[in-house]
């Protein structure tokens, strides 16, 4: 096990797929990228699918815990010169984070359903979820990895099913989800990226009053753009077409927009002043 400091964003496994503008994709917990993101692939006929394991998924090298804040960095340092970010539940709260570290370096903001359910405290229903994780938390010990998971998909709306019995690829998740800093500790500096000129779109699945209370309250603090995708609850990547359609008309919505703010920059630079086309 490595210490947080001991994993940079060089060590994690990281698949590369497709061409065209650099689109970053932060997955959640319990699976890794390949899972997360595997009805996402046809994007890459038009963008670079950027998708790195998070500590301890896949190839990518554990840290003691999950930990939102230790992984942003590392999420962030992956924009290089600039690329579109998006992020999924435990995912989007890391997103969150590192696009606050490089607003610059972010082309746009996707997340879907993040899980920093503190964003809307105060409405009932939100403060009894995280009444009712902590108590998960805390309880974690005398429960075993399927009694775990299934109480957790049942909190958060997953539609995966869980098995009686787990093995590979999910024991692992579920063992790393077990011990993750939960994500309603997290207050990610929303006001920040309110300031930040890059667009932002909060998507939830219409499923849960706590997840459309909170995508609200993060999307205002936010200024950003809503989208309501339904039929897979939390599991929101993987209604394929309807996601990537959504996701794909607002990258190319920032795309159209980011080329026209160049010409109009090449413009007012005059003829004796070089001009530039975005990528």
């Amino acid at each position: 096990m490595q210490n947080a400091h001991a994993v940079s964003s060089g060590d994690l496994e990281v698949v590369r797929i497709g061409s065209g503008p650099p689109v970053v994709l932060v997955h959640g917990s319990v699976v890794g990228a390949n899972r997360t993101w595997r009805r996402q692939r046809p994007l890459a006929e038009r963008w670079t699918l950027i998708m790195p394991n998070r500590p301890g998924f896949g190839g990518s090298p554990p840290l003691p815990r999950g930990d939102f804040e230790a992984e942003a960095p590392l999420i962030a340092e992956l924009l290089g010169d600039g690329a579109h970010l998006i992020g999924h539940s435990y995912g989007a709260v890391i997103a969150l984070y590192a696009a606050a570290l490089r607003p610059a370096a972010v082309r746009s903001l996707i997340i879907s359903e993040p899980g920093c359910l503190r964003a809307a405290t105060g409405d009932a229903r939100v403060d009894a979820q995280v009444a009712g994780g902590e108590i998960l938390y805390r309880q974690a010990a005398q429960l075993s990895p399927p009694e775990f998971l299934l109480a957790f998909r049942g909190g958060v709306g997953s539609t995966n099913e869980t098995p009686d019995e787990l093995d590979g690829e999910l024991l692992h998740g579920v063992r790393l989800l077990m011990r993750e800093r939960p994500p309603w500790e997290a207050q990610p500096p929303l006001a920040v990226l309110g300031d930040a000129p890059f667009p932002k779109l909060v998507i939830s699945g219409g499923h849960s009053a706590v997840f459309e209370a909170v995508c609200d309250a993060v999307a205002g603090a936010m200024g950003a753009r809503r989208a309501v995708i339904a039929g897979r609850r939390h599991t929101i990547p993987s209604t394929g077409d309807p996601y990537n359609s959504c996701v794909c008309s607002f990258l190319e919505e920032c795309e159209h927009r980011e080329a026209g703010t160049s010409r109009g920059q090449a413009r007012a630079a005059g003829p004796d002043q070089p001009s530039f086309q975005a990528k």
